[in-house]
């Protein structure tokens, strides 16, 4: 066998219907669409969502709450995560970042207090909730505020 040779398998492949070449073919003259109306028209149809004229489900179901365009997106830290650094070092976002423990930057770095601290660090991001704050300093460590 050459690849010259090579053929599909028999009723593998149906050739393309051809629309409008003659009442010979079967989809001839219309062309498969039918006698006038919308869907025998170029371009013709019912748009996505389009329920017969009735009201649409997407303008009858209630609106509810707003989206706050100005919102800020913290990126999420916990103690526990903070003890494989070592003692007395520095940790701030980038730090973070490059040691691959977050994923992206987000509107800065806000630090959890999930866990327990047992080593000394100074922290600096840019929000601290009071637990975490409250563990950092009894570990002997710093929370900057950036």
């Amino acid at each position: 066998m050459k690849l010259h040779e090579l053929t599909y398998t028999e009723g593998s492949r149906r050739d393309r219907k051809r629309l409008g070449r003659g009442h010979g073919s079967g989809t001839g003259k219309t062309a498969g669409k039918g006698h006038k109306g919308q869907l025998a028209r170029s371009g013709g149809g019912k748009a996505p969502g389009f329920e017969g004229g009735q009201t649409p489900l997407y303008i009858r179901l209630p609106k509810r709450g707003f989206t706050n365009i100005n919102r800020k997106e913290y990126t999420i830290v916990n103690l526990d995560t903070l003890n494989l650094f070592e003692d007395g070092s520095e940790v701030t976002l980038e730090i973070l970042l490059d040691a691959g423990l977050v994923k992206k930057g987000l509107s800065g770095l806000k630090v959890l207090g999930q866990g327990t601290l047992e080593k000394k660090l100074v922290v600096k991001a840019t929000k601290f909730s009071k637990s975490a704050q409250e563990a950092i300093e009894k570990a002997g460590g710093k929370a900057e505020v950036l």
